[in-house]
């Protein structure tokens, strides 16, 4: 009954610290990752805070922005496609946060209710690691931000452009 006891106890510390692992990471994801609606203090927190828009920082350019954002959405396309997740026929609205360097700060996301019926937990998760290491070109005084609607798998004349 002793090695009982034992061995059951091993086996709730190892299970404890196993899933205690996994809150860290989740934690993680949702500190950057988020969906719209999930936090609606953070959100409007970020949104006072990056007041600057994409457009404007492209002064006032909209061919300049829109090539930006669907680089953005490409770029992350094909990280998707790298890490083995179809996000062909996902649909989206998102809000991207990011900081004066051009790395992103946040993404916050709610699909769209004709997109593809899938786990949008694993597109968090993907979001999160993408916008890691994502380095856009665009650099600005202050953070800046924009709101916009995606579709893949994307195509646009600065994608097009690129591959001719």
């Amino acid at each position: 009954m002793g090695r009982f006891l034992i061995v059951l106890l091993g086996l709730f510390v190892a299970n404890d610290v196993t899933f205690g692992q996994s809150k860290v990471e989740e934690t993680e994801i949702s500190d950057k990752v988020y969906f719209i609606g999930e936090d609606e203090k953070k959100y409007e927190k970020l949104v006072e805070k990056y007041k600057s828009m994409l457009f404007t920082v492209c002064n006032n350019n909209m061919d300049e922005a829109y090539e930006h954002w669907s680089t953005l959405l490409k770029d992350f396309e094909v990280f998707a496609d790298k890490n083995n997740i179809d996000i062909k026929g996902v649909k989206l609205w998102m809000n991207v946060f990011w900081s004066r360097n051009g790395t992103i700060d946040y993404i916050v996301f709610y699909p769209k209710p004709n997109s593809k019926n899938m786990n949008y937990d694993n597109v968090k998760a993907l979001m999160s690691k993408f916008a890691i290491n994502y380095q856009s070109s665009v650099k600005h005084t202050t953070g800046f931000s924009h709101y916009g609607s995606a579709a893949f798998p994307i195509i646009s004349k600065a994608v097009i452009g690129q591959e001719k």
